[in-house]
């Protein structure tokens, strides 16, 4: 069974059933289905599912508006549009909300789950360079904080600047945290001290 949860958004009842059927016979999870865009969205917040596949052209709120509440809140991991429309400005719209995969109907099932594998992939990718991404950003950050707690440190302390990065380090390891924390805390309480 493919660890993919699955949400299925489209106002015609039998499209919504043979695109579920299609991804259970592929052996992903189909948590749930919807008609609407209020109620695609009303899913995602009580099933988290991974990954949405939302026809675009639906009554109360559009496969499009719904897509970008569920982006904005992170409802999922992506939408993946099913369209009949391959006009440049929905594809354009599409781009600008930030969904992962854009599917031209009548759905072609023997294209279909190879489309959606190559999907999900590269989405895999993309939330491995960005996790890659915030965990250097946030190196860069407590390296900055932790440049400041030592001359904070070494102008309260009369230390040098080994003695206040041992400091640091010292009370990091102690305290079980990250050197990081430390520093923000040094930062906060070393401004008082001024």
């Amino acid at each position: 069974m493919k660890m993919e949860r699955i949400l299925v958004v489209d106002d015609e009842p039998i499209t919504r059933m043979d695109i579920s059927e299609i991804l259970k016979e592929a052996n992903y999870n189909v948590v749930g289905e919807a008609k609407d865009g209020y109620e695609a969205i009303e899913k995602c917040e009580q099933y988290k599912p991974d990954f949405v596949i939302m026809d675009v052209k639906m009554p109360l709120l559009d496969g499009l508006k719904a897509a970008k509440v569920i982006n904005e809140k992170k409802l999922s991991r992506g939408v993946v549009l099913l369209t009949a429309y391959s006009n440049k400005e929905f594809i354009e719209e599409a781009k600008k909300i930030g969904i992962i995969g854009y599917i031209i109907k009548p759905i072609d099932e023997k294209s279909f789950i190879p489309n959606l594998e190559i999907i999900f992939s590269k989405q895999e990718e993309f939330e491995k360079l960005e996790k890659k991404y915030l965990k250097t950003a946030q190196k860069l950050e407590d390296r900055r904080k932790i440049d400041i707690a030592k001359s904070i440190l070494m102008r309260n302390q009369n230390l040098s600047e080994n003695e206040a990065y041992e400091y640091i380090r010292n009370l990091s390891m102690n305290k079980r945290t990250d050197m990081g924390k430390i520093a923000d805390i040094i930062i906060l309480t070393g401004e008082n001290n001024d």
